[in-house]
């Protein structure tokens, strides 16, 4: 499937990132970002978000690279979306959707898929330029409309009660969950989740300190089920660390809404391992948008140790940076080679163990 990007420059220092993300997004989607249209203008234009001009530039642009899909680096209206297919003739997204299609393409897990078809049907319900019947398809849909009842509101009930049933469904989930979680904190289980950008390299570094074999791609939002193995940490004992989905500019609020339980890892864990791509020129905006989410989820009090990953690529050492109190705050590995993992182990073990101490101070004496 040919792609035609499109991003419009609005004067944010971010904008050459953003646009390489989405090329990268367009092909974990499996299209083809085949040629990509830019421009520059101070507000979106409400009509169409870009000027009349630039919509004739993009249609010629379709026509002459026979293009099937535009897909916009930004957050379209309805009516913009309608507009722009009316004009264009071919099908439009707008970086949210495309983001949410991804994520229904890796949902593994029945949690995974319930909470991927939520944040879509949450965001299609603000839409509705389509129909949605089909989602009671084993009902055939006769007698289904109410007397007087158009299909636009019959499509909003029926998607109203399907949201309301897979809310349900999240809620049960997370007592699960919360259960799980109840029984390893008696054991006072020390407990790291992985945070980070996504394609930082948090799945491999997961496979490499727990040999867990979990999937892992140069892709965008290859892992979205979160997945726990213990880890040994020589004498400061066993760990859980926990794998959870990576984070990305613009995240959609649906997504994060919906993804509530599995991020709830990241909320009760006792230290946030922060993976960063080393190599990416982008890495420190990067940093900045992990912190964002993790703020929006209510994970910013966390501590947090930085992993500067795949030094391999840019010719670095490894290494450990302390912080003010002489604690490791910052370890340069690479996950994919194994240098400096072993640093990184012993940086956990004595958070462990500072961990276990200030436990048995706080613990009341008998």
């Amino acid at each position: 499937m040919r792609a035609a990007l499109v991003g419009i420059d609005f004067g944010k220092n971010d904008f050459a990132a953003s646009l390489e993300e989405l090329s990268l997004l367009c092909s974990s989607a499996g299209a083809d970002p085949f040629v990509v249209i830019t421009g520059r203008r101070s507000r979106p234009d409400a009509s169409l978000f870009i000027g009349s001009g630039k919509a004739e530039e993009i249609a010629f642009a379709v026509t002459e690279n026979q293009i099937d899909i535009v897909i916009f680096n930004h957050i379209l209206t309805p009516a913009q979306q309608r507009n722009l297919e009316k004009l264009l003739k071919v099908r439009v997204v707008d970086r949210t959707t495309l983001i949410l299609d991804i994520f229904a393409q890796r949902a593994k897990s029945h949690e995974g898929k319930v909470q991927v078809e939520l944040a879509q049907l949450q965001h299609l319900s603000t839409r509705l330029i389509r129909g949605w019947t089909h989602l009671e398809r084993q009902k055939g849909g006769i007698g289904l409309r109410g007397p007087g009842e158009t299909q636009l509101e019959t499509d909003r009930r029926l998607l109203g009660v399907r949201v309301k049933a897979l809310g349900v469904r999240l809620e049960k989930l997370q007592r699960q969950r919360e259960t799980q979680r109840r029984a390893r904190d008696k054991g006072n289980a020390f407990t790291v989740s992985l945070v980070g950008y996504t394609n930082a390299g948090k799945s491999t570094l997961f496979n490499a300190l727990t040999n867990a074999g979990t999937y892992a791609a140069d892709q965008l939002f290859a892992t979205l089920d979160t997945t726990s193995r213990r880890v040994y940490l020589g004498d400061a004992g066993n760990a859980v660390l926990s794998d959870t989905v990576g984070f990305i500019r613009e995240l959609p609020h649906q997504l994060v809404a919906a993804f509530k339980a599995t991020l709830e890892e990241t909320v009760n864990a006792d230290l946030l391992l922060h993976v960063v791509d080393a190599a990416s020129p982008a890495r420190m905006e990067q940093i900045e948008q992990v912190n964002m989410v993790l703020a929006e989820i209510g994970a910013d009090h966390i501590p947090q140790m930085l992993v500067w990953n795949k030094i391999d690529v840019m010719g670095l050492q490894q290494s450990a940076e302390l912080d003010e109190y002489g604690r490791i705050q910052r370890v340069f590995a690479s996950a994919k080679t194994g240098i400096g993992l072993d640093l990184l182990r012993h940086a956990l073990g004595e958070f462990a163990k500072s961990r276990m101490t200030v436990l048995s101070e706080c613990s009341p004496v008998n």
